[in-house]
């Protein structure tokens, strides 16, 4: 039977054009996490079931989604399918971690899921967490950190944030049952999306009474352009205070750091899941070329302690950055392409020996350099590294090699020079616009 090469549906094989951009994303993102303190972890991708399973986890939902198998020992086996579960985990386990205890963990994690556009089965998180910390100081230390990478990454991207005290304070105070908040936050948290009317006809198909739903609705359309002054002169309800508390120091915070710009309060601003107790943010970008979030996260107090059930509190904050819509971002933004890391190629013409010297020793000077290695004919060649947008060729042939002399080609402009091969190096340090 033949063969047939493919994918496992909802996998995707990245070729180096792609990977390359990946990386580049990843290393900055690591960059600036360990600039603000928080060092690497790794998890195992294989974790027991039970585990995975366990309270507090991921919930009904996810666990349908859940890669589970058997190993040769029976043992009932688990995919991980997010980083915080393991996070989670690792504080459980190591009960003398030093607080706050700060890490970053960048890995593949797996949903059996339906697959479609943007959503694979195997993908990466990018997770940043702190634990140990009651303050909404940690949340500015993260909303700052989230400036940095997309300045680096050069998008222009903002952070909205509100506090989910705030938004249950409001619910409540429109006499909204306390089984019913979760539901209608859910609802609230689309608004951007499907718009009033959109909200409007989910609670009531929710079963919200419309009085309720109007009187919800009117008190967030009346806060829209001064929120916090708005709530803290007209609601007297004790989570409504605590929120507008704590979103006051955060964005005192976020001033102080001159990233204030950069943040939006909204107050519609929910994250769907239950598991945040108090500031949620979102990133967007700027130009709305991906109307999604292209990450997110906020404060989730409760979930470490109720997942390890031993009866002591974890005050948590996190964010997680969506490597997969990054690279989207920065794709549709550089519509020129990719272009090869590598600045000289070398074409040895009969060389070979002198050329791999010569390669060594720019790359031992910090140049990113490669080889012809095949024979092929010079214009072939050329043709290569032009394809390849290789900015500079290279020549030694046995005419050159006779002078001690190299063929410095500009690809781009066409234009080539001899350059003494001893002064090589040092012309190629002095001319920096030669340094891609």
């Amino acid at each position: 039977m033949e063969l047939k090469l493919r994918n496992l549906k909802g996998t995707k094989d990245y070729l180096p054009e792609e990977q390359y951009i990946r990386n580049k994303i990843r290393k900055t993102l690591e960059d600036t996490f360990e600039r603000y303190g928080y060092l690497p972890l790794e998890t195992p991708i294989l974790n027991y079931y039970d585990v995975m399973a366990s309270k507090y986890a991921g919930g009904s939902e996810i666990l349908k989604e859940v890669y589970r198998l058997k190993d040769q020992g029976e043992r009932d086996i688990a995919l991980r399918y997010d980083l915080t579960v393991p996070f989670a985990k690792v504080v459980g386990m190591n009960p003398n971690l030093r607080l706050p205890f700060k890490r970053y963990e960048i890995g593949k994690v797996f949903r059996d899921g339906p697959v479609k556009t943007g959503r694979n089965r195997e993908f990466i998180q990018c997770d940043v967490d702190m634990v140990g910390v009651k303050s909404v100081i940690a949340e500015a230390e993260f909303m700052a950190m989230t400036a940095e990478v997309f300045e680096k990454l050069e998008l222009d991207a903002y952070v909205s944030y509100n506090n989910r005290k705030l938004l249950s304070g409001i619910i409540t105070s429109a006499d909204v049952k306390e089984e019913s908040i979760n539901e209608i936050i859910l609802s609230l948290d689309k608004i951007e999306k499907v718009k009033e009317d959109g909200v409007r006809q989910e609670l009531m198909e929710k079963g919200i009474e419309n009085e309720t739903i109007c009187s919800l609705l009117s008190i967030l359309k009346s806060a829209k352009d001064e929120p916090l002054e708005y709530f803290r002169n007209n609601c007297s309800n004790p989570m409504i205070a605590e929120g507008v508390k704590e979103l006051e120091e955060l964005g005192a915070y976020l001033n102080a750091m001159g990233i204030g710009s950069k943040a939006r309060l909204n107050p519609f601003l929910a994250r769907g899941l239950d598991i945040y107790t108090g500031t949620v943010y979102e990133i967007f970008l700027c130009d709305g070329s991906i109307t999604s979030s292209i990450g997110g996260g906020g404060r989730y107090d409760r979930i470490i302690g109720g997942f390890l059930d031993n009866g002591i509190e974890y005050p948590a904050v996190g964010i997680s950055f969506g490597l997969d819509v990054i690279y989207t971002a920065l794709s549709i933004q550089n519509k020129d392409g990719f272009r090869s890391p590598v600045e000289f190629y070398i074409i040895p013409m009969g060389t070979e020996v002198e050329s791999m010297k010569l390669a060594q020793e720019l790359r031992r000077n910090g140049f990113y350099v490669d080889i012809e290695m095949t024979g092929r004919k010079l214009k072939k060649s050329l043709d290569y590294a032009n394809k390849e947008k290789i900015p500079y060729v290279i020549i030694m042939g046995e005419e050159e090699l006779k002078s001690q002399t190299v063929k410095l080609k500009d690809m781009m402009k066409a234009e080539e020079q001899d350059i003494p091969l001893g002064e090589l190096i040092e012309y190629l340090k002095m001319k920096t616009d030669l340094k891609l």
